[in-house]
């Protein structure tokens, strides 16, 4: 079973700094920003910047497919108010042409939020149409629909929300989904016991389907089951425990994507990386 665990590493100082990062906790996948993920506009990606990436990247011996970069955190797709929803496209197809330049294969983001303006159906829709949009005017890249806790208004919690987006993707393959555990989990997506994993996944599989599984956020989780709040805990310190990462790590499912930490002590990534790996049985 060939499993790419790393964590969402720093990028600062320069995109080209987050391979090197990597390699330094014994990642074998990485995501990253590549922009500040709190502001609208960046100064564009330099050819040195570009160059030096690549040469980082290769050095790390981590595949452009192991690297889920995730856009901006402002954006939102599905924004009730055109003028706010037109910056997002612009800036969501900004982040699409930065992944080209730097030869990555995948754009991670959270679907968008109707900020009880519009209803559910409608803001689905609309970050669909920005997701045509976007595709239309990128080539090799492909968006990938991250599930979230359900905060607030923001959509993505339901395996049908993604269902309804990707159903009205009009170049499907180019289109993929990220799990979160800890959001999996705060939705309401019991994986705790291998029965409760076996059925989420199931309802995953039968609901989204496991051919667009392109990536996944390993975090265990300090709120309840179904609490609807995102925040993330160490690996078997939170609400979720260790064996659901024991099932992950031996379901060859997960084979061959980026299995991304985003848990909350970054000075313990390399061990809980060693803790993941150690978890996979001997076949």
């Amino acid at each position: 079973m060939s499993k790419y665990v790393g964590a969402h590493v720093s990028a600062a100082g320069g995109v080209f700094n987050a391979p090197l990062n990597a390699m330094a906790i014994g990642a074998r996948a990485f995501a990253l920003f590549t922009k500040n993920q709190r502001q609208w506009v960046a100064k564009d990606l330099d050819t040195a910047t570009i160059d030096l990436f690549k040469e980082n990247l290769e050095k790390s011996g981590i595949a452009p497919r192991h690297v889920l970069p995730h856009d901006s955190y402002l954006i939102n797709l599905g924004h009730p108010e055109e003028e706010k929803r037109s910056k997002s496209l612009e800036a969501f197809v900004d982040e699409v042409h930065r992944c080209e330049l730097l030869g990555l294969e995948k754009l991670n983001f959270h679907p968008g939020s109707h900020l009880k303006k519009i209803d559910e159906s409608l803001c689905l829709d609309r970050i669909a149409e920005a997701m045509n949009i976007t595709l239309n005017q990128t080539q090799g890249v492909s968006l990938v629909l991250e599930n979230t806790a359900g905060q607030g208004s923001n959509l993505g919690w339901k395996f049908e929300h993604l269902a309804h987006i990707i159903d009205k993707i009009e170049d499907k393959s180019r289109v993929g989904v990220c799990i979160d555990t800890c959001h999996m989990f705060t939705a309401g997506y019991d994986i705790r016991t291998k029965e409760a994993y076996d059925i989420s996944m199931a309802e995953f599989g039968n609901i989204v389907g496991f051919e667009y599984l392109q990536g996944m956020h390993l975090n265990d989780s300090k709120p309840d089951l179904g609490s609807h709040v995102d925040r993330h805990e160490s690996i078997g310190k939170g609400k979720i425990g260790l064996e659901a990462f024991r099932y992950i790590m031996n379901d060859e499912r997960m084979d061959d994507i980026p299995l991304i930490l985003e848990t909350i002590d970054e000075t313990i990534w390399a061990q809980e990386i060693r803790l993941l790996y150690s978890l996979q049985e001997m076949i």
